[in-house]
Order: structure tokens, then sequence, then C-alpha cells
């Protein structure tokens, strides 16, 4: 019996493997915007997919990209380990105002921080909000609401 569940535990672990550098591409959408400009965001609710994000993807549409949504406001930190896309990120508060944005390297451990508490965090492709003219102070319309 005690071989049975070792070679049960091993195969499970194995299979758990094999999808662990996957990317999640099935998550919930969300339409926002960022004054005329739309994006199709993949939603990130849970600390698993926050945690997984956008590892192992090799590509994204251009105006597609993930939200991060977490439970309360904070201080937001994110790295690009398993990360293959270079990609920009913008720190949201409550409101839909942008606090920061940093550009992020593929495959790096360096840390990029929100500049005051936030709820949400939006990756985009690099570039994208430098391209659209998106700063620090404009406001993204379309957030979920928190559950409460």
């Amino acid at each position: 019996m005690k071989k049975f569940l070792a070679l049960a535990l091993a195969a499970f672990t194995l299979a758990g493997a094999a999808h662990a550098d996957e990317p999640q591409m099935n998550l919930p959408r969300v339409k926002l915007t960022a004054g005329m400009h739309a994006i199709d965001a993949q939603v990130a609710a849970t600390h698993q997919q926050r945690m997984t994000g956008l590892m192992f993807r090799k590509e994204m549409p251009q105006n597609e990209g993930m939200l991060f949504v977490f439970e309360a406001p904070g201080q937001q930190c994110f790295w690009m380990k398993n990360t293959l896309l270079p990609l920009s990120i913008a720190f949201v508060a409550d409101d839909g105002t942008i606090a920061n944005i940093a550009e992020m390297k593929p495959q790096s451990l360096d840390s990029h921080c929100s500049a005051q508490p936030v709820r949400y965090v939006l990756e985009m492709n690099t570039g994208w909000f430098a391209r659209k003219g998106i700063k620090p102070g404009a406001k993204l319309a379309g957030l979920p609401v928190p559950a409460r």
C-alpha cells in the first residue's frame, strides 16, 4: 500500500509539473478604457492566478493585458521570473488613477513596486502606456468592483 501511495504521489507530482510551465490563457476578461484606448484584460483575482500572471507567455496581442485584482489596497510589488515578454506595469488606485508605471525586463528578479497602496495592477506589452500617452495621474475605467 505504501508503495502504491508513493507511486500515485509521484505521478500526481509529475502531472502537476508538466502543467507548471504553461501559460494561463482562460481567465475571465474585463473591458477597460484608458481615455479613448480600449484594453481587453484577463483578470487574475485569486492568489494562484496572481502568482502565475503572464509567466510562460510567448506573445500577447497589442491591446490585451492582465489585470491583477487584490482584496485590499496595499503596496504591490512584481518581478518577472519565468515571464518571457517585456512588459509595462501600471499600479492603479481604487478610483482608477494610475499611481505609477514601470518597464519590466523579461526573466528578471528586479522588483517593481507601487508608489502608494493600490488594489489593481495592469500589465501590458512593453511601451504600451508610453505609445498611448498614458502617464501617472491618468484614469482607467471599467475596473471590476471589489467584493465587500
